[in-house]
């Protein structure tokens, strides 16, 4: 068995994997990285671009077909969903090979194969063409990310019932879609074939809609849906299905309260959520502390095991793609003998619904439950000359802040663009902002952003363009 030696080998190519890999080489250390599918991980291969795809795609569809309010008449628009698809695998191989090439340029090789750790400062790998090769590092970075959820009731067959895997990469739009799940990729991808003429049922098993969500930010979203023709079932469970002779699928939910349901559809998309791979890679082995397969660690991403690091997904929550990047730039940091640790003070987290939601911070309730008095500042899209202009007015900006110090702990969207809007908000957090320091600060008009220093200005009960409280 051949025996290389690094002083980093990272397990996992994903968002979290490749820019620790990357970092680690532009620090000038020689660094492996080893990924047994594609590089990109989930986000770029059926997770955050090629869904954000199609919801871009389904969106210019929505809006031309219901652009008579505008003056623009479309007759017999239809969707190519072949042209669709091939144009979204072409975005994830542009990204991909992207990726192949920043790290062959940072000096990071890239390994193909299965990682397996075997010791504190050994990995070995089995290559696709059965070779297993050992190799040595001073420190060992696992990026291994989470996989999809399936449930004992609705096996996946790649066909009928699917995950988030298979319904990004659908070639012809379901007639009906049984949605099992009313949390972010349930929603954004159910909503997606909404737009594209899918019936939309939505099966959610707590109370409401995107759990861990301001339930006014969700209201919205949720009116909308139903709005569209889409039904929704909270308090719900899917408990099975039997199919029929015409080949729909007859899914039958537990309502609680001895009250039962049947749901007949063409496809039940199952998206109950991701679960991180900690398991079966060796660690207990090496003496890593593993629960539940999340694999914990301190505030420089690293476990109880000096010599191992954990980051992304498998690290914990929250499951962000943009977390699992800055955790492998702190972990390549660190490695390379240099100051860095998880010191934010908030990740902002988008949801591409219609409309979007986006947050960062504290929600209201989450500062009330810290003993904290607020002050909550608001601004309808509806009251800004923009969201008229581009016939986007769902939706509002809600601005949490200290009532004492107005310091702002929580920013909060629902509305057009809310995904690009939201960064403002977390650098306002990040720099321990006031809601006078984005309330003065002069923004662009006529633009959507006019609204985050409008909503700043209402906490102050100095807002121009709408009555304060």
């Amino acid at each position: 068995m051949a025996t290389k030696s690094y002083d980093a080998v990272v397990i996992g190519a994903g968002p979290g994997g490749y820019a620790c890999a990357i970092r680690l080489g532009q620090l000038k250390q020689k660094v492996l990285c080893v990924e047994k599918d594609e590089v990109g991980g989930v986000c770029l291969n059926w997770g955050c671009v090629p869904s954000k795809a199609l919801i871009s795609a389904s969106h210019t569809y929505d809006k031309v077909k219901n652009g008579a309010s505008m003056g623009i008449l479309a007759d017999g628009i239809r969707v190519d969903v072949n042209r669709m698809q091939d144009w979204k695998e072409g975005i994830v191989k542009k990204l991909t090979g992207g990726v192949r090439g920043l790290l062959k340029g940072n000096g990071a090789e890239l390994m193909v194969g299965d990682a397996r750790v075997v010791g504190p400062n050994a990995v070995e790998v089995k290559t696709k063409e059965g070779v297993v090769e050992r190799i040595e590092a001073k420190a060992i970075v696992i990026a291994t990310g989470s996989s999809t959820i399936e449930l004992p009731t609705f096996k996946f067959d790649g066909k009928q019932i699917i995950g988030a895997k298979e319904a990004v990469s659908l070639r012809e739009v379901p007639n009906r879609m049984l949605v099992i799940g009313g949390g972010v990729i349930g929603l954004e991808l159910g909503m997606v074939y909404q737009k594209l003429g899918t019936a939309i049922t939505v099966v959610e098993m707590t109370a409401g809609l995107l759990p861990g969500v301001d339930p006014e930010l969700t209201a919205v979203v949720e009116k909308k849906l139903l709005k569209n023709g889409g039904k929704v079932f909270k308090n719900a469970k899917a408990a099975g299905y039997e199919k029929n002779s015409d080949g729909s699928l007859a899914v039958k939910l537990e309502l609680g309260e001895g009250k039962f349901d049947t749901v007949v559809t063409d496809c039940v998309l199952v998206a109950v959520g991701m679960r991180p791979n900690g398991g079966n890679l060796g660690l207990e082995q090496a003496g890593v502390k593993v629960e539940r397969g999340f694999v914990p660690t301190d505030s420089v991403g690293r476990t109880n095991v000096p010599s191992i690091y954990a980051i992304g997904d498998v690290s914990g929550m929250p499951m962000l793609a943009h977390k699992a990047t800055k955790e492998g730039e702190v972990v390549a940091e660190v490695i390379a003998g240099h100051k860095a640790a998880k010191d934010w003070v908030a990740i902002p987290a988008a949801i591409f619904t219609d409309p979007e939601i986006a947050v960062a911070g504290l929600t209201e309730q989450q500062a009330k439950d810290k003993g904290i008095e607020v002050r909550i500042g608001k601004f309808p899209f509806a009251a800004l000359g923009r969201a008229m202009a581009v016939g986007e007015t769902e939706g509002f900006f809600k601005v949490v802040a200290d009532k004492k110090t107005h310091e702002v702990l929580g920013v909060h969207i629902v509305g057009p663009e809310a995904s690009d809007l939201i960064s403002e908000g977390a650098l306002a957090l990040e720099m321990h902002a006031f809601l006078e320091d984005v309330g003065l600060t002069i923004h662009p008009h006529p633009t959507l952003g006019e609204g985050m220093m409008e909503a700043h200005l209402n906490g102050l009960g100095q807002a121009i363009h709408v009555m304060n409280r």
